[in-house]
């Protein structure tokens, strides 16, 4: 069972000055669900190397048990420190593929050419996709037939509008994800803010915040072994 784990390389928060990358919890939990699996895993980023960490996902109040366990991990955080370059990833060597979210992939893998190009075939070779939190902005620019995007006509969540409103970058994001994906047509589903809501139509699985990002992973690795 080979997973391939993509994170973002996108570390401004627009033209705040603030940064940003991709959100910690939303790797260490599905690392850890892939891990303890039994699963293969490989890393990669557009830029390859470390992927920026945002700094918020790192204060007290956001740690987690997987969040802590990864701090202890050194071989976990020397493979982070080493991700892949995306360019030189083939989907055909992997089962499934899984973005975490935080804000840097709406800025960066939302409009990556080959990271549409690895789900596009992971959706042509029947392999299992997931997505959590903004990760589901990965989906903006894959069309698996002229005018039909992936998520069209799909069961699908991803962190919702107002969930966004929260945290007061509904005016800093490129987009908001919720519009985007009912844009493109999908069934957009959402539980209530911050409350774990996992989406699951048939290999593809998306998770709507940082709180289902395990639950999403679980639900990967559910449909790996359903097949």
């Amino acid at each position: 069972m080979k997973v391939l784990m993509v994170l973002t390389s996108h570390d401004q928060m627009g033209d705040t000055g603030h940064k940003t990358g991709f959100w910690l919890e939303e790797f260490t939990a599905p690392f850890y669900v892939f891990k303890d699996a039994g699963a293969d895993i490989t890393l990669a980023s557009p830029k390859g190397g470390q992927p920026p960490v945002d700094p918020n996902s790192e204060a007290e109040e956001a740690l987690t048990e997987s969040t802590r366990r990864f701090r202890q991990d050194a071989q976990a955080r020397e493979m982070l420190a080493s991700t892949k370059k995306l360019a030189d990833v083939d989907m055909n060597r992997y089962d499934a593929i899984f973005y975490p979210g935080g804000h840097g992939p709406l800025w960066d893998l939302a409009n990556d050419e080959k990271s549409a190009e690895l789900i596009k075939a992971a959706h042509e070779q029947d392999k299992v996709i997931g997505a959590v939190c903004h990760a589901p902005a990965v989906f903006k620019n894959v069309f698996i037939k002229p005018g039909q995007n992936i998520v069209g006509g799909r069961e699908v969540t991803g962190f919702s509008n107002t969930e966004e409103e929260a945290v007061q970058l509904t005016g800093v994001v490129p987009f908001l994800l919720e519009d985007m994906l009912k844009e493109n047509n999908a069934r957009y589903t959402r539980g209530d803010d911050w409350a774990p809501h996992i989406v699951v139509d048939g290999k593809l699985i998306t998770g709507q915040n940082p709180a289902s990002s395990e639950g999403a992973a679980k639900a990967v690795l559910q449909a790996l072994q359903d097949g």
